[in-house]
């Protein structure tokens, strides 16, 4: 078994209230639930209107399949136009 982790600083430049943030991030978040069969969480900044920081975990039986999956979600993410992605760590064990 191998575990594929994903996070994701991301900046909401629309976002003018906790209410306005939630809404985009709920959305991704239930879209990549959806779509990558994956467990995703708002780890840090909770509290802040136009930040968030995204945790996503993944299980396979094979690294480069991870890998591929993790791929695939950091782009869909960056294809979101009502945030930017900040920065991003993939990390496979």
């Amino acid at each position: 078994m191998v575990v594929g982790l994903l996070r994701l600083e991301l900046h909401f430049p629309g976002a003018n209230s906790l209410k306005a943030k939630r809404s985009v991030l709920n959305h991704v978040k239930e879209r990549l639930r959806t779509r990558f069969n994956v467990s995703v969480a708002e780890v840090d900044h909770q509290d802040l209107w136009q930040r968030a920081t995204l945790g996503v975990a993944v299980v396979s039986g094979e690294q480069s399949v991870l890998d591929r999956v993790l791929r695939d979600i950091l782009d869909c993410v960056e294809r979101e136009d009502r945030l930017a992605v900040l920065d991003h760590q993939i990390r496979i064990d």
